[in-house]
C-alpha cells in the first residue's frame, strides 16, 4: 500500500493545506489525512508530489526542505503502522490508521508509552494469567535488572524508540564483553527480549519492528559433565561428613535415576506413587498428560528413607553443597571447560568437582539412557522433552565413547593371511 501528497486546493490563489492519501482497496476507502503544512500552489512538484526548489541556499528552500522533512514524519509512520498489523497478522483498515495518526500526531492522548512501565504490564499480565513458572518469572525479572543496569553503564536511555541496531550493538558489547556471557546466555536473554517486544509490538505500546532482526548468537552444545553407573555407585558408598550432604547427595541421586528437574522434586510424595510408579503432573505445560516415572530400586529405596518426602532445599544451596559432596568423593581431578564467546573460544581448566549441578543429574539421566541404546522418544515420555533437538542437548559423549563405538563396530577378526 502506498501514499502519496496531494494539495487541499491547487487552483487556490495563496497558501493551501497539504493532504497525505492512501488507497484501502478492501473496503474500498480512501485515506485522507491533513499534514498541517500548507504551501502556495506554485511552489508545489505536482510531479513528484513534495515541495519544489528543495536544493537551494535560499530561504524559501530550507523552509520548503522544512515541509518536506514534515511530510516525511507522515509517510514514514503510515509505514510503520502497517508493518506492524503485517507483522501482527492483523487486519488494517482505514478508521484504524486514523486513529493512530491521532496519537503519534498529538490529537488525542496516548496514555501509556514509557519503556519500563509497559514491561511491567506485560509481567503482570503474565504472572495473572499464570502463564509462567517460578523460574520463568526470575529470569524476566533479571532481564530487567540487566537492562537498567545497561543504562547507566553504556549511558543509554532505554526507550521503545532507542531499540534499534545501536541499541543491539551496544547491548551485545554490554553482554559479551561488560558482563562476560557466552553465546548461549546471550541468545537465551535476547530471545526473551524479543518476547516482550513482540507483545509491546501487537499492544501497541511501539511501531518500531527493529528488533525483529536482533539476531541470536549461534547456539553452541559445550561440553558439559555426566556421569556414569559407576560414579553414581562411588557417590552412594562414600560416607558423607554430615546429614546435611548426605541428604543432598540422595536427592541428587534421586534426580539421576528417574530424570526430573530439581523443581519438579517438590511434587513428590507418597500419594503420587503407585506401586514403582510415579505420576508427575508437569509444571511447565498444565494441559498435558501426567508423566510416568517408573522407579527403580535405588529410587524406591531413597523415598522410603525420607519417607516419600525428599529433603529439599534452595536450589541455589544444593548446588553449593552437591560441589562438596563431589569433592569428597574423591572428584578432585581436573578437566576442561570450553565455552563460545562470539567467535572465540575459551578454555578453562577446572576441577571436576566444581562443575556438577542440580542440572548434572538431568543430564546424566539422558546420557545413561541413550548409552543403553534407549529411543529418544522413551526417554522424552519419562523427561517431559516435547522437543527432541532439545533433549539431544542433553547428551553427552565423551571420548570413552567414541572408541568404544569404534571398537563395537570395527571389531573385525583379521584372517590368517594378512597378518
Amino acid at each position: 500500500m502506498t501514499t502519496t501528497f496531494n494539495l487541499k486546493d491547487k487552483k487556490k490563489d495563496g497558501l493551501t493545506l497539504i493532504y497525505l492519501k492512501a488507497y484501502f482497496k478492501k473496503e474500498g476507502k480512501r485515506f485522507v489525512y491533513s499534514t498541517g503544512e500548507s504551501i502556495h500552489p506554485e511552489e508545489w512538484d505536482f510531479t513528484n508530489r513534495q515541495p519544489n526548489n528543495l536544493n537551494g541556499r535560499t530561504a524559501k528552500a530550507e523552509s520548503h526542505r522544512t515541509i518536506k522533512r514534515q511530510l516525511d514524519r507522515y509517510s514514514n509512520h503510515f509505514t510503520l503502522v502497517t508493518e506492524l498489523y503485517k507483522n501482527t497478522h492483523r487486519e488494517l483498515t482505514a478508521e484504524i490508521v486514523r486513529q493512530e495518526f491521532d496519537k503519534e500526531f498529538k490529537r488525542v492522548s496516548v496514555g501509556k508509552n514509557k519503556f519500563y512501565e509497559a514491561y511491567d504490564e506485560f509481567t503482570t499480565f503474565k504472572k495473572k494469567n499464570q502463564e509462567w513458572t517460578g523460574s520463568t518469572i526470575s529470569k524476566y525479572d533479571n532481564i530487567k535488572k540487566m537492562l537498567e543496569d545497561f543504562e547507566k553503564t553504556k549511558k543509554y536511555k532505554i526507550t521503545f524508540d532507542t531499540i534499534n541496531q545501536k541499541f543491539y550493538t551496544e547491548f551485545t558489547d554490554f553482554c559479551m564483553v561488560t558482563r562476560g556471557h557466552i553465546n548461549n546466555t546471550f541468545s537465551r536473554n535476547v530471545g526473551l527480549l524479543k518476547t516482550f517486544l513482540f507483545w509491546a509490538l501487537k499492544n501497541n505500546y511501539t511501531y518500531k519492528a527493529d528488533f525483529i532482526n536482533f539476531k541470536k548468537k549461534t547456539k553452541v552444545i559445550t561440553s558439559q559433565i555426566a556421569l556414569k553407573k559407576e560414579d553414581l555407585e562411588t557417590l552412594l558408598k562414600t560416607k558423607m561428613k554430615s546429614k546435611k550432604l548426605e541428604k543432598v547427595r540422595d536427592v541428587f541421586i534421586f534426580s539421576c535415576v528417574t530424570g526430573m528437574r530439581f523443581g519438579e522434586l517438590k511434587f513428590v510424595s507418597k500419594k503420587n506413587v503407585d506401586g514403582k510408579t510415579l505420576l508427575l503432573k508437569e509444571e511447565k505445560s498444565s494441559g498435558k498428560k501426567s508423566r510416568e516415572i517408573p522407579l527403580s530400586g535405588i529410587a524406591l529405596h531413597i523415598l522410603e528413607k525420607y519417607n516419600y518426602s525428599l529433603p529439599l532445599i534452595a536450589n541455589q544451596k544444593h548446588n553449593e553443597y552437591i560441589k562438596e559432596v563431589f569433592k569428597d568423593s574423591g572428584y578432585t581431578h581436573i578437566v576442561e571447560k570450553t565455552s563460545t564467546r562470539g567467535k572465540e573460544v575459551i578454555r578453562e581448566d577446572k576441577p571436576f568437582y566444581k562443575r556438577v549441578s542440580s542440572h548434572t543429574a538431568r543430564r546424566t539421566f539422558i546420557t545413561m539412557m541413550k548409552r543403553k541404546g534407549k529411543s529418544d522418544k522413551l526417554i522424552a515420555e519419562i523427561s517431559g522433552h516435547r522437543d527432541m533437538k532439545t533433549l539431544n542437548y542433553y547428551y553427552q559423549v565423551t571420548n570413552e565413547d567414541v572408541k568404544e563405538a569404534i571398537d563395537d563396530t570395527f571389531d573385525l577378526n583379521i584372517p590368517e593371511n594378512i597378518k
